[in-house]
């Protein structure tokens, strides 16, 4: 792959800042496409389908998240749902828990049962080739990063990360932390949307919040992106120039 090629690829890391102002975007079309469109009235029934479990409902988002991983179907969809149906404290802690649970299943899967098809899905891809090259030198902090910049698809992710070295362990607790920053931006954002929907006003202090966790977002990643280019030996990797 040419030079020019790879770092085409890896533009969207120049700007770490873009991700997060994206999102805030989308909650904001959100907003109004929800108005439009009475998704009020539809989460309504959402909500009312989940609450029919009882105590149950949270466990049962949980495992359906958890399946939606392992299955590689996007997440988004269902971190913005936990939003509207949970609140933001209770939807966090169900994506939290769900994501992570999923991301270590995932992680099983390819590492005992699945690693030979694995191995041969990945076999060229070179974005596995990076992450398998330097999670073998610095594993806990090549999974924070990956986890918070968007070097790497979070699927490709998940079963990667089975076929590396890294602990089960290591790779289970700082992918849930580092997950954690983007589950609040999508819940909170979303309940923020689904409030507006609901009761007709806007709640600050949940913008506030998203504002926040955006910033911080930012800065993480650009912290992230420093301590990747200091890595020993990162060079041997074919880190994106936009990491440096």
């Amino acid at each position: 792959m040419t030079h020019q090629t790879t770092d085409q690829g890896d533009a969207p890391i120049r700007r770490p800042w873009i991700k997060p102002v994206l999102l805030l975007a989308v909650v904001i079309t959100m907003m109004v496409l929800a108005a439009m469109l009475d998704l009020g009235r539809h989460l309504k029934d959402l909500q009312d389908w989940i609450k029919g479990f009882g105590l149950w409902g949270p466990v049962v988002f949980v495992a359906l998240y958890a399946a939606a991983t392992v299955l590689a179907l996007p997440g988004s969809a269902l971190s913005a749902l936990a939003g509207g149906i949970f609140g933001s404290l209770v939807g966090i802690a169900t994506v939290s828990a769900g994501s992570t649970l999923g991301a270590a299943l995932a992680f099983l899967v390819a590492r005992h049962l699945a690693r030979g098809s694995l191995e041969r899905w990945l076999a060229g891809n070179e974005k596995f080739q990076r992450l398998d090259h330097l999670a073998e030198r610095q594993g806990a902090v090549v999974v924070a990063i990956t986890r918070l910049v968007p070097l790497f698809p979070f699927n490709l992710l998940n079963y990667g990360f089975g076929l590396t070295r890294v602990s089960f362990g290591t790779y289970v607790f700082f992918s849930w932390l580092c997950m954690l920053p983007w589950t609040i931006l999508y819940v909170v954002g979303f309940d923020a949307l689904f409030t507006v929907l609901s009761e007709g006003k806007v709640p600050w202090s949940l913008i506030a919040v998203v504002v926040v966790t955006a910033l911080v977002l930012v800065w993480l990643i650009r912290r992230a992106q420093g301590r990747l280019a200091r890595q020993p030996h990162a060079a041997a990797a074919p880190v994106p120039r936009g990491c440096s």
